[in-house]
């Protein structure tokens, strides 16, 4: 069957999204001709928890918006269920304007099996379930899926949404919002307000320029590394920074990952220009030989005579829009299995991204 013929036979499940499509005649043009596509087709129930939202109704308002939303559930290549496995996976999608996927390849989605279920993943780690598999048609295949996917925020929307408010006051305190939000291809490495508190005493001396020193050493460019990746091909790696290249260690053990003394705590928060991890404690650029002790519950910090401190530093006027899955901490289990959220609808479409939207 054609995709044409699988939308119509499939209408009385999906005519919110057969409605969004038929005002993208270019899109449907395209996604007619392709082959080998998978298309994640939220259902009408997955429309419906949002298009009653503000959000929702600004989206019905923004074309260029819904083709990057349509474009971002369409899989470059055609996966049926029986390819996805309990080791997540990271697929490209069709969205590669540069407005909302500043990455190689194009913007891409995590897939994984949770039991009998898949499971997709986008941005800030909102979960979209399967509910109806491996719909055939002549370029590839369909999924149906239960809620519509978030296309990921820039870095630092991303780290406010994510609860990690300290680090995002800190890139505006040292005007590195705009420099990293614009970074290609970047893995970041996110300390925890919690971390930053562990350094509290500190945190107050600092200068701009040694704050932005300890910013740019959490951040590589040049290299995406999903979780998958820092648990094979570049575990036991070091990663030069932008801080002139200065690297940071990666060094994978039981299920866990360390970057220098550091544990990952958190993995896999797509962001529009490559990918975020949550880390336990702040890196130090003057300390880059600190390394973990795997078996313990907690790892010392990388700075020499500090204390915490009560306060949370940085954070001032800082606020998220609201509380993601991305927000959830989680243990060791992280290299393993993922957890689950509800759709945190404000940031569905970049509530609060610093992102150029056009075409």
């Amino acid at each position: 069957m054609s995709l044409s013929a699988v939308l119509t036979a499939n209408n009385k499940t999906l005519s919110t999204l057969n409605g969004l499509l038929a005002a993208q005649p270019a899109l449907v043009t395209a996604l007619s001709s392709a082959q080998g596509i998978t298309i994640l087709a939220p259902s009408n129930d997955a429309f419906s928890k949002i298009l009653s939202t503000s959000a929702g109704m600004a989206l019905e308002k923004d074309p260029s918006m819904i083709t990057a939303l349509l474009q971002y559930h369409v899989l470059n290549g055609s996966v049926p269920a029986s390819a996805f496995t309990t080791t997540a996976q990271f697929i490209p999608t069709l969205l590669t304007n540069t407005s909302f996927a500043n990455i190689t390849g194009g913007q891409v989605v995590m897939g994984m099996l949770s039991g009998k279920s898949v499971e997709v993943f986008s941005g800030l780690k909102e979960k979209s379930t399967v509910t109806t598999a491996d719909i055939m048609f002549s370029g590839g295949v369909m999924h149906i899926i239960d809620t519509v996917l978030t296309i990921p925020l820039s870095a630092s929307a991303s780290a406010i949404d994510s609860q990690l408010t300290t680090l995002a006051g800190a890139l505006t305190k040292t005007s590195l919002v705009t420099t990293v939000d614009s970074l290609k291809d970047v893995t970041i490495f996110a300390p925890s307000n919690k971390a930053f508190q562990d350094i509290g005493s500190a945190a107050g001396s600092l200068t701009n320029d040694q704050l932005s020193s300890i910013l740019e050493y959490h951040v590589i460019a040049g290299t995406v590394g999903y979780s998958s990746l820092l648990t094979s091909g570049l575990a036991n790696e070091t990663l030069p920074t932008v801080l002139g290249g200065e690297g940071v260690a990666i060094e994978s053990v039981d299920k866990k990952v360390f970057v220098n003394s550091a544990q990952v705590v958190i993995t896999d928060i797509i962001v529009a220009n490559g990918v975020m991890h949550v880390i336990d404690n702040v890196l130090n650029p003057s300390n880059t030989t600190a390394s973990p002790v795997p078996t313990a519950t907690s790892q010392a910090v990388a700075f020499a005579g500090v204390s915490a401190a009560s306060d949370v530093p940085f954070t001032s006027g800082i606020s998220a829009t609201t509380t993601a899955p991305s927000a959830s901490t989680m243990t060791a289990a992280a290299f393993g299995g993922m957890p689950s959220g509800a759709v945190g609808m404000a940031a569905l479409f970049g509530a609060g991204a610093a992102v150029v939207v056009g075409f």
